[in-house]
């Protein structure tokens, strides 16, 4: 043999080891989860999730204070998702407890891009105003980009399909494909005044990652909820519910939780905030609903409406802020992990 031709056999070998491989990274790729992080900010809200391509979308930011707690906390699991960059950074709205550890957070770990509803309109709140200017501050430098999204609009995250839902005190006007169901559970949820706070303009989004759906409303209120499901169900059935307002009864009327028909749902309660036994109690009713997880154990709740310490993150006590880790197949099974326990409870594809 020639050298020319040894040479010329061992492109040939290296092409058809590259065309062999690469269908093997895609599949790896294509059939790798979504990971969805309830980390323990203490009754706030911080729920990272990251796509198989390790896209990343950041759902509030949690406190300020506490010596960078919460920023340490999510960039901790940032780490274990293996990104070392937030692309997106959604604020639901301009409470303490969601968009206060902005600063903190971009002083961790880089973030591309912001997401809210528009101008902060809680104005004689003093936290709210501090948090709501604290969040301008960062934006002013312009290292970040910015985006005020509206009801029915899809966010710009690849490797997931986020639809906007409810945004500054607006909700989608017309239902989602496969809802538009009369919903009989709006005569079971009494009328309730127009909440005139941030919480009713949270900016709340339905995520589909292939046949998984899962609905995150920030601290969307009652009222808005009715509005929203009544007379007619806009958004349908929902696999993974993250419980809003952290389960306080401001919300989860049963117009939106029993409609909605969650197979599994994640609150991000704190042991003194939020988990109020009326909700507790109206999420374990839902209809089909397999289990409820918390991430601490509610003091209000007791030992009647709480729920078996294997799905509690964090049980009485210190709080260490473990967390719940989320794994999602592309055929629409999933999977939840308890940091606290390291067990793993497994929901097959239905």
């Amino acid at each position: 043999m020639t050298l020319r031709a040894a040479k010329n056999l061992v492109l040939r070998l290296l092409a058809l080891t590259v065309l062999s491989a690469a269908p093997a990274f895609l599949w790896a790729q294509s059939h790798s989860p979504l990971q969805i992080y309830f980390i323990d900010v203490e009754g706030g809200q911080s729920t990272l999730f990251v796509t198989p391509e390790h896209h990343s979308l950041l759902v509030d930011t949690g406190w300020p204070g506490n010596e960078g707690r919460d920023a340490d906390r999510i960039a901790a699991v940032a780490k274990d998702a293996g990104i070392k960059k937030i692309d997106y950074v959604l604020l639901t709205h301009y409470h303490v407890d969601h968009t206060g550890g902005v600063p903190q957070l971009v002083a961790k770990i880089p973030v591309g891009t912001f997401l809210d509803h528009g101008p902060n309109r809680e104005t004689a709140e003093k936290a709210t105003v501090d948090a709501a200017d604290a969040y301008a501050k960062v934006l002013a430098d312009g290292h970040y980009g910015h985006l005020v999204p509206k009801p029915g609009d899809v966010l710009p995250i690849s490797g997931i399909h986020a639809t906007v839902i409810s945004a500054d005190g607006n909700l989608i006007a017309q239902p989602l494909p496969g809802a538009a169901q009369a919903n009989p559970f709006c005569a079971q949820s009494e009328k309730r005044p127009a909440d005139q706070t941030e919480n009713a303009r949270s900016l709340g989004i339905l995520i589909t990652f292939h046949k998984l759906r899962i609905l995150d409303l920030g601290d969307l209120t009652w009222d808005k909820e009715m509005e929203l499901m009544c007379p007619t169900n806009k958004i349908g059935h929902v696999d993974l519910l993250i419980v809003s307002h952290h389960g306080w009864s401001q919300s989860s009327s049963p117009a939106l939780v029993y409609a909605i028909t969650p197979r599994v749902a994640i609150m991000d309660n704190g042991a003194k905030k939020g988990g109020s036994t009326s909700t507790l109690q109206i999420i374990n009713k839902t209809p089909g609903l397999e289990d409820l997880w918390m991430l601490h154990y509610s003091e209000e709740g007791g030992p009647a409406n709480n729920v078996n310490a294997a799905r509690i993150a964090n049980v009485q006590g210190p709080d260490v802020g473990n967390y719940f880790k989320v794994s999602v197949d592309p055929n629409g099974g999933f999977e939840v992990l308890n940091s606290r326990t390291g067990a793993v409870k497994k929901y097959p594809a239905k």
